[in-house]
């Protein structure tokens, strides 16, 4: 067991779905041609006035209200100082000193124990742009149709004590986002980010150690491994008697490991003050109580329910209630069945998730619905067609909204359960295996498979296996 104990805060940068940038009027559509959402505002033209978009300062609160937030009535946006290619002001519009929501918390479950996880803060601010460096051009670009791109980044405590720990919380915070419906969570494209700080210390030590900012994630399985590397590479560094210097580190996805971006020997000193441009933002009350009656069943409300409601196991209630269209769906297709809910979560786990997870696909546009899962549970239940012919047929289900009853007349698929023909395929086993047969009757149960396996074959994966299962057993017996 390793003699230090892991210190983990992290900065989520998380992308506000809203039409038009936080200060301007300018599209926030991805996938644009470069420098096509831009104006003369988002561009820093000399002399323009930014106007704050009022969905922005609602979507931030709502988030502050479902993590547990105090809201503050009166905020200030503030400017950051710094200087770089895609910045075009020389600053960037965020808050500092006086932001939208603070002192909330995040509650998660690791290896089932819950834990806290304080918030810090949640502010508003601008996106910067995006720099392009091209080989073949020998040059640089700059596309600014990022820049204006309202974010809300969420800051929390320094709470986390491992990788893991660190996942769930994102997990838990994407969640939130989703459920709220303020933010697309998508990590490939940078509309959900973060920033891990992480330190170590020896266990007992309450004073933290030297911190190194890792940058460049954008997986949660990136985050993972990115965070179990720097950790071992700064236990080598103490172990060797070196000193861990603080600075901004990338991690290289092709080698799992982290590397030097730049030195941070002292905090960046912004030189934040207030915008001279932008006057506070007032709230007022009736606006947070209108925007608190708004909120949904939110991420671990809903998971709670579930577990109680249909008696899901914790695995399970996570990964249907970790996305809201998942868990929608779930809940359509269990009143939609009527039967065992637990038929449906293991068709939902185990078929939906690993279709949705490889398509890229959303629930909510999955041609088979949740109407039409629950008729496909119901032609298994009734011994029309088997397990394996429904999961053969999951996927096509899946793209092509045929209704289950139909696909499976049209291809032949009604199950075998004449007692008769299936009797003939039985004896055909039984007389091409004979030494199988007599070790069977000997006691080696475990044959069953084969044999079942072997009319399968013949039935073309049709037969009715409780019926095939009787017929073996009533002639091996």
């Amino acid at each position: 067991m390793s003699r230090y104990e892991t210190v983990i805060g992290l900065e989520v940068h998380a992308q506000l779905k809203t039409q038009t940038k936080i200060f301007c009027s300018c599209s926030t559509k991805f996938g644009n041609d470069p420098n096509e959402n831009v104006c003369a505002v988002c561009s820093g033209m000399p002399g323009v006035l930014p106007v704050l978009n009022e969905k922005v300062a609602e979507y931030a609160t709502k988030m502050g209200l479902a993590t547990n937030c105090e809201i503050n009535l009166k905020s200030v946006f503030a400017r950051k100082n710094y200087f770089y290619p895609d910045l075009p002001k020389g600053y960037q519009i965020s808050q500092f000193e006086l932001p939208i929501c603070e002192h909330g918390y995040v509650d998660i479950d690791v290896d089932g124990e819950k834990k806290r996880i304080g918030l810090t803060r949640i502010h508003m601010e601008e996106d910067a742009g995006k720099n392009i460096h091209s080989a073949a051009d020998n040059a640089s670009f700059v596309d600014l149709n990022r820049t204006g791109v309202p974010l809300i980044e969420i800051v929390s405590e320094p709470d986390m004590r491992s990788a893991e720990e660190a996942v769930a919380y994102l997990k838990e915070v994407r969640a939130v986002l989703l459920y709220l419906g303020i933010c697309d969570g998508n990590l490939e494209e940078g509309s959900f980010r973060c920033d891990a700080n992480i330190s170590i210390r020896p266990y007992g030590q309450e004073e933290f150690g030297t911190r190194a900012e890792l940058k460049n994630l954008n997986s949660f399985k990136n985050i993972l491994k990115a965070i179990e590397y720097e950790v071992g590479r700064q236990i080598d560094l103490v172990e060797d008697g070196e000193a861990v210097v603080q600075e901004t580190r990338l991690y290289n996805v092709e080698k799992g490991t982290t590397h030097s971006m730049r030195g941070k020997e002292e905090a960046h000193d912004y030189r934040y003050f207030p915008d001279p441009d932008l006057v506070p933002l007032v709230l007022e009350e009736s606006w947070v109580e209108k925007w608190t009656s708004e909120l949904p069943e939110l991420p671990r409300a809903k998971r709670e329910r579930f577990m109680a409601e249909y008696t899901l196991a914790d695995y399970d209630a996570a990964l249907i209630t970790g996305d809201i269209a998942v868990s929608e769906y779930f809940e359509a297709a269990v009143k939609a069945y009527g039967g065992e809910t637990k038929k449906v979560t293991n068709w939902v786990v185990g078929d939906l998730l690993p279709y949705l997870g490889e398509t890229e696909s959303e629930a909510c546009d999955c041609k088979l619905t949740p109407e039409k899962m629950a008729e496909l549970l119901k032609l298994v239940d009734d011994g029309t067609i088997s397990v394996k012919i429904g999961k053969d047929i999951f996927t096509e289900l899946c793209t092509s909204g045929d209704a289950p009853a139909e696909l499976v007349k049209a291809k032949g698929l009604v199950q075998m359960s004449d007692t008769g023909e299936l009797e003939a395929m039985v004896d055909q086993v039984i007389a091409d295996n004979p030494e199988e047969a007599e070790a069977y009757r000997g006691g080696k149960k475990k044959l069953m498979g084969f044999f079942m396996g072997q009319v399968m074959r013949l039935s073309k994966g049709q037969a009715n296996p409780g019926v095939v299962t009787q017929l073996f057993n009533k002639k091996l017996s």
